[in-house]
């Protein structure tokens, strides 16, 4: 089952990288009012329903894939 993952910093968390490129898009000439910046982490996962797969990329996110102290995830599972 494929599954996508979002992670990225809670707000209120520094994020150089979104300063970064919220910066260089104003110096473009865009209005950005903030920007953050994440990862997207792309599994292919074997369960035998998007329960089961949700609940074990949730394990995941919360032993590697994301810091649950200064990182949000999202979990979007394939059908």
């Amino acid at each position: 089952m494929r599954a996508t993952v979002l992670v990225r910093p809670k707000a209120g968390i520094l994020d150089p990288q979104g300063e970064a490129v919220e910066s260089s898009l104003r110096q473009l000439g865009f209005p950005v009012e903030e920007a953050r910046v994440g990862r997207v982490i792309d599994l292919d996962v074997q369960a035998t329903c998007a329960g089961e797969a949700r609940g074990e990329i949730e394990r995941m996110c919360e032993r590697l894939l994301a810091n649950p102290l200064i990182e949000s995830y999202e979990i979007e599972v394939g059908e």
